[in-house]
């Protein structure tokens, strides 16, 4: 039942914001009598805490995925940018979920966001700081603003879906973006582009 109130409110917050959407209108969603979701959650505060949290402990369990995609294989950067895009893609909900946290309670979110956050922030500073020593990452590029300059273009490309779709009214229109997304991150990034792979005969 927990898990169904989470995912319920996590919809309806990122829909139509936490002032907007009443316990009753996620108890109707879920199914259940307003006393029923209040013994799981106290408060509407505390369940929009409960909603937050839940989702940067999702995020939590995709840094393991991103450690690997970043340090094995071919293609390292790709397959480590294919898994953040990943965690957003299956449920862009948290996408706007977060947008409009950061933005109604900046404060609040930068404390849960540096505590759930900085061990996928330390791999991804420490890959870069690799690559410039190597010759590959532009020297002057600046490692923690480059993150966040994705991960708000990350975000955004998933909270704005329908004014994406809306500006580009086609149906490649999300792939269009989320191409165009890594082509800029990768262009960012590296000095060179990656050499294709041969063509197999």
């Amino acid at each position: 039942m927990r898990r169904r109130i989470l995912d319920e409110a996590m919809r309806l917050f990122a829909e139509r914001g936490f002032g907007a959407t009443s316990l009753q209108a996620v108890s109707d969603a879920v199914g259940i009598a307003k006393p029923s979701l209040l013994y799981h959650f106290k408060s509407k505060t505390a369940l929009r805490l409960g909603v937050v949290d839940d989702l940067l402990g999702s995020w939590k369990d995709v840094v393991p995925q991103i450690l690997a995609a970043a340090t094995s294989g071919e293609n390292r950067f790709e397959a480590a940018l294919d898994e953040v895009l990943s965690f957003f893609q299956e449920d862009p909900d948290r996408a706007r979920l977060l947008l409009r946290e950061v933005l109604d309670h900046p404060a609040e979110m930068r404390a849960r966001m540096e505590q759930h956050l900085s061990p996928w922030m330390n791999l991804v500073t420490d890959y870069i700081r690799r690559g410039q020593k190597e010759g590959v990452v532009y020297a002057d590029l600046d490692p923690e603003a480059w993150v966040m300059h994705v991960v708000s273009q990350t975000v955004a490309t998933f909270a704005f879906t329908q004014v994406g779709e809306a500006v580009l009214p086609d149906d490649a229109s999300y792939a269009r973006r989320v191409r165009e997304l890594v082509r800029v991150a990768h262009r960012s990034l590296f000095r060179t582009e990656p050499t294709a792979p041969p063509d197999k005969d």
